[in-house]
């Protein structure tokens, strides 16, 4: 009976996959007639937001319903399902990409995992019948990535809640129907509490209604609208969000998840820079051959495919790891390194692209030119990725202390995430680590071990193209090697704030 169910249970997947096989392609053929033919996307991409007739007609392949609980209508949460639309999106419009991942990571999955069912039924449903958007709102102006120090504060009153407060760039400010807010209690002693609590507000009700008071002129993402927000609003009680443990926990858990899911929104975006990159390079001649027989040119688009093949092993390893059943909060290592590593990686490319398109990459409406300033933010929000690669190199010096480790490789060779990868790059990592870094170089070290992490996923997918792997290794050794000198130069120089003293070159001229 068992072997009936279990094939019963397998003939099941294969059906679903099949039908989400379908979806996709769908989906993608979808997108790319909307954006290329019947919207003349790079035209209206000098246009703030994206017009109500463009957006419904995208919105009428429900793609978030990827993200809602099979009991509610959606398809169920499935990490794999979710890449994918992410990925599509990012193929024709980065900006599109990020506005899904905002609904996905930031607010459909935490509600999912941790809303009341009352309040997730009325709103799962909201978002398939109607096509309801939502975000979630943590940054303030003062305080940026350091949000434990947040000043939105929050008081029970009778059997409501009420929030008070400012955050801003959040994106679809004054565009999305709810949004997740954090606050922290304000105590009767007139202290703020130290954890954060999440509430769920209903932008279309006027007591919980979150004005955009100021709108921001940002430099790319021009479909997402991002400003300051004023809140002073009440909820009731169940759309206060039920944490585990403390709220912390749950902030790093939906944030841990958020950033693992990074590489849906870089797969498309870089496979379509490749795309378009190799496609250019080929028809373009220069002299009498095309530009992709220049030496130079070769090792450019070597560095593309190298991150597409990154990234490919990344979206394998979130499918494994970050589905809402897992909780992700002491997850800070592998949620940092693929934040980090994958929006550099983005932005590189794009410079590439546009560096190979020629002039006309250095416009707007050029695909590359969009490209360079859209993912240049990727590398901010969500943690600079300054502070995640220096927060992952402090983890790991702390593993080592702990095994009472000094040498990188030694170390690696055991870590459970770069067991199978250290060895190929044992020339660059087999050093002894000063636990006294500066911080400059605690980024350093960060930046080589989460390329050895990263490189891992990549040898942990069965079957992927070897002739990509072989060129992502030797892409990866080359950046070890230029890290590994950064840590010797010793550059320890620090600015000089009254820089103008004997320093203007006129004064020094005979």
């Amino acid at each position: 009976m068992d072997s009936f169910i279990k094939i019963g249970r397998e003939m099941s997947e294969i059906i679903e996959q099949i039908s989400f096989d379908n979806y996709i392609t769908d989906f993608k053929e979808h997108l790319k007639h909307l954006f290329r033919e019947e919207f003349d996307y790079n035209s209206m991409s000098l246009n703030r937001d994206l017009p109500k007739e463009f957006l419904a007609e995208i919105m009428s392949k429900k793609p978030l319903s990827v993200a809602v609980p099979i009991l509610h209508g959606g398809r169920g949460i499935a990490v794999k399902e979710c890449l994918s639309v992410l990925a599509a999106a990012s193929y024709e419009s980065l900006a599109l990409s990020l506005m899904f991942g905002i609904n996905i990571a930031l607010f459909l999955e935490p509600l999912a995992k941790y809303g009341e069912y009352s309040v997730q039924e009325r709103i799962f449903k909201d978002f398939m019948e109607n096509n309801a958007m939502g975000g979630l709102m943590i940054t303030e102006k003062a305080y940026g990535s350091d949000a434990l120090n947040m000043k939105t504060a929050y008081q029970q009153v009778g059997d409501s809640y009420h929030i008070k407060g400012q955050k801003h760039w959040q994106g679809l400010s004054g565009a999305a129907d709810y949004w997740l807010v954090t606050a922290r209690k304000f105590n009767a002693n007139g202290e703020l509490a130290r954890d954060i609590d999440f509430f769920v507000t209903e932008n279309g009700l006027s007591e919980q209604h979150i004005p955009m008071t100021t709108r921001y002129n940002n430099l790319g993402l021009y479909a997402i609208p991002y400003g300051i927000n004023e809140i002073d609003v009440v909820v009731p009680e169940n759309q206060k969000l039920i944490a585990e443990s403390t709220g912390i926990k749950l902030m790093l858990d939906m944030l841990h998840r958020s950033r693992l899911q990074f590489p849906g929104m870089g797969m498309g975006f870089i496979k379509r820079l490749l795309d378009e990159s190799l496609q250019h390079c080929q028809n373009r001649i220069v002299g009498a051959a095309p530009l992709a027989q220049v030496d130079a040119v070769k090792f450019q688009l070597a560095r593309i495919q190298a991150a597409y093949t990154i990234c490919s092993g990344m979206c394998a390893f979130s499918v494994g790891h970050s589905g809402i059943e897992n909780d992700l909060a002491t997850m800070s290592i592998e949620a940092n390194t693929l934040k980090a590593l994958i929006t550099d990686l983005m932005q590189e490319s794009a410079q590439i692209s546009l560096q190979l398109a020629g002039a006309n990459g250095y416009r707007l409406d050029h695909i590359a030119g969009r490209a360079v300033v859209d993912s240049r933010p990727f590398q901010i929000f969500e943690g600079s990725n300054e502070m995640l690669y220096s927060q992952i190199a402090e983890a790991v010096l702390k593993l080592m202390r702990k095994a009472k480790e000094t040498n990188l490789l030694t170390f690696m060779k055991g870590f459970n995430r770069s067991t199978l990868s250290a060895d190929y790059f044992k020339d660059t990592l087999n050093f002894q680590v000063d636990g006294t870094l500066k911080q400059r170089d605690l980024v350093t070290l960060g930046r080589m071990i989460a390329r050895v992490i990263s490189f891992q996923m990549v040898l942990e997918l069965p079957g992927f193209n070897q002739q990509l792997v072989e060129i992502t290794r030797q892409h990866i050794h080359m950046d070890l090697m230029m890290f590994h000198g950064q840590l010797n130069s010793k550059n320890h120089v620090d600015p000089i704030m009254d820089y103008e003293l004997d320093s203007n070159w006129v004064n020094f001229l005979g």
